[in-house]
């Protein structure tokens, strides 16, 4: 049986020392839950530690400045992940006695829990017998049962939950949960997978009809647009940079970056009103391209150094100078950072 084979090959090959497994807590389940959406394992023990830290609990994280848990989650990436954190977490701690609910439903309708997640932190942290459907999972069943099409279309998503579901076992869900999971992650892997020493190839249609590479089939190509934008980097006398912080809505939104305009003439107004000495030479630094997972974005950033502020922007809600030296106060979009990080003196 399926279930059977892969827990025994869990027992022996599994993952057993994460450090969301000790103790495998629903907090702590559901934050790696999160954080390993698009990320791999390895990238985030780091940062769920770092996390834990300073947001040990629901409690904490829910009295935590959105600020600083989008500043803990910088450079993870698809920042809307911290934000649902952070709201889930108030939510819970106004309608759920501080707790994550324990019903399908009530997990499903919070911030970014979908219902592979809610699934994963039923089985895990509660041991209820609930099936996930997460990227690993999905290539395990395409390969084992020779499905065709691509995974994330909804007449091939439909059918992989009937088949999660049905191969459920009658005892220890949470282990199950992370036994799929790693078998995905370690064995069944995306490229180059180790069907040779994989305790399910007797039945795996891809492994018995030669069709491993083909499975699962990959998403229907798309053309990735180009977008174009000019980032200012004002530097003042103090070595502190300029940052205005982002629209609520759409990329990196609500974090602190640098400020945008569609070209250089649009930077003499915001200099005029921040610095006395407008006139300053600018530098233009060297362009560089950050691709999102639906557009390429091309970034030709230009360079103001030694400027003489008017007068002290703090604490304001939305634009602040910030010591260079300080970065990790603020949570800033990765290529950003790296952009002025290069720039230390």
């Amino acid at each position: 049986m399926f279930s059977d084979l892969l827990l025994t090959w869990f027992d022996t090959h599994g993952r057993h020392d994460l450090p969301w497994q000790h103790p495998r807590s629903p907090y702590r389940v559901w934050l790696s839950e999160i954080m390993l959406q698009q990320t791999q394992v390895a990238t985030v023990i780091p940062y769920f530690e770092k996390f834990l830290r300073h947001c040990p609990d629901l409690k904490s994280l829910a009295n935590a400045e959105l600020d600083d848990v989008v500043a803990l989650w910088a450079g993870l990436g698809y920042y809307t992940r911290a934000r649902n954190l952070h709201r889930t977490a108030k939510i819970c701690t106004q309608l759920h006695q501080g707790e994550l609910p324990i019903t399908l439903d009530e997990l499903v309708a919070l911030p970014g829990i979908g219902r592979s997640t809610a699934a994963a932190i039923l089985s895990q942290a509660h041991d209820l017998p609930f099936a996930i459907l997460d990227g690993n999972v999905k290539r395990t069943l395409c390969r084992y049962y020779g499905i065709n099409g691509w995974p994330g279309a909804p007449t091939v998503e439909k059918e992989l939950w009937r088949l999660s579901e049905k191969l459920l076992p009658e005892k220890r869900n949470a282990d199950y949960t992370q036994a799929i999971m790693d078998f995905g992650a370690t064995l069944c892997t995306r490229s180059k997978p180790r069907c040779t020493q994989c305790p399910l190839n007797k039945k795996c249609l891809a492994f018995i009809e030669n069709r491993v590479a083909e499975l699962p089939q990959k998403k229907p190509s798309k053309k990735i647009p180009t977008r174009h934008t000019v980032m200012l980097v004002f530097l003042n006398n103090q070595i502190e940079v300029l940052l205005s912080r982002r629209p609520a809505k759409g990329v990196w939104s609500g974090m602190w970056s640098l400020p945008e305009v569609s070209d250089l003439d649009e930077a003499r107004p915001l200099l005029q009103q921040l610095v006395k000495n407008i006139d300053s030479n600018n530098i233009a630094l060297a362009e560089f391209q950050h691709t999102f997972s639906h557009y390429h974005l091309m970034i030709k950033p230009y360079c103001w150094r030694e400027l003489q502020a008017r007068h002290r922007i703090a604490d304001n809600d939305s634009i602040r100078w910030q010591a260079l030296n300080k970065l990790d106060a603020v949570g800033l979009p990765a290529p950003v950072k790296k952009l002025l990080e290069s720039l230390k003196p």
